[in-house]
């Protein structure tokens, strides 16, 4: 399959606004897959050309969350470990399962992550108090599911982590949300690296997302700091509701 100039000028600007979001709200994926099936892919090459393609969105993320990941590195370092393997597995899980069944549990997915994200401050509200700093078992086995969706398809892993880790780390919400970036990009380079071997990922459009992306994602990181997310989130939750709606309209069909 070829894009011509026009598609990777969208998709450059599909990646930069996926960079925004995936950033500040944790749903990149809700804005770059739907733009690479918009360009003419299955869902299956779509997920893994985005796959590749949102290691931007973790480079530009860490370049503009410097300050909010210093120090944080020591308990990083371990989690970054347990999403890595899950991402790895979610992978494989993709390559091992029948086309149909991504396409069938695709809606499911990105319907359950857009209720999540709308759930997000209900479900930091209910970690407020907590003064647990570290990784048990318990939010071990947490963030390895959270890396194998990451693997498997991606959209909302950053809601995912950044619910999960606002319940053990007491900290602002800036250094949380830099430290969730990290974890679910670890989860998707190792991912990536499987994907890339199998010859089904498209990489010029790869190419424009991720260029888009670095962008995006490194003005997303700067923005958080000061910008109120609610309104963000409140739309990209109703945005995804409507695109698992569509989505499973096309997938069940007939």
């Amino acid at each position: 399959m070829i894009i011509d100039a026009g598609e990777f000028v969208l998709l450059l600007l599909a990646g930069a606004g996926a960079g925004l979001v995936g950033a500040t709200a944790g749903l990149a994926s809700l804005v770059s897959y739907p733009a690479l099936l918009a360009a003419g892919m299955p869902p299956v090459v779509a997920n893994m050309t985005n796959t590749v393609a949102m290691l931007g969105t973790t480079a530009g993320a860490a370049a503009g969350a410097r300050p909010e990941l210093k120090g944080q590195w020591r308990r990083l370092l371990p989690l970054c470990l347990i999403t890595t393997a899950g991402g790895g597995c979610g992978g494989l899980v993709l390559l091992l399962t029948p086309s149909g069944a991504f396409t069938a549990v695709v809606p499911w997915l990105i319907g359950g992550a857009s209720v999540l994200l709308l759930a997000g401050p209900w479900l930091r509200r209910l970690a407020e108090g907590t003064e647990r700093h570290g990784i048990g078992p318990v939010t071990g086995v947490a963030a390895f599911l959270v890396g194998v969706y990451g693997g498997y398809f991606g959209a909302a892993a950053g809601v995912l982590m950044l619910a999960l880790l606002t319940t053990v780390w007491t900290q602002p919400l800036a250094r949380t949300n830099a430290a969730k970036n990290i974890a679910t990009g670890t989860a998707n380079l190792i991912a990536a690296a499987v994907f890339a071997f199998t010859g089904r990922v498209l990489w010029p459009a790869a190419l424009a997302v991720c260029l888009g992306s670095v962008a995006g994602s490194w003005l997303g990181s700067i923005l958080v700091r000061y910008l109120p997310a609610a309104p963000l989130r409140i739309a990209i939750a109703i945005g995804g509701l409507v695109l698992a709606v569509v989505l499973a309209r096309e997938a069940y069909a007939g």
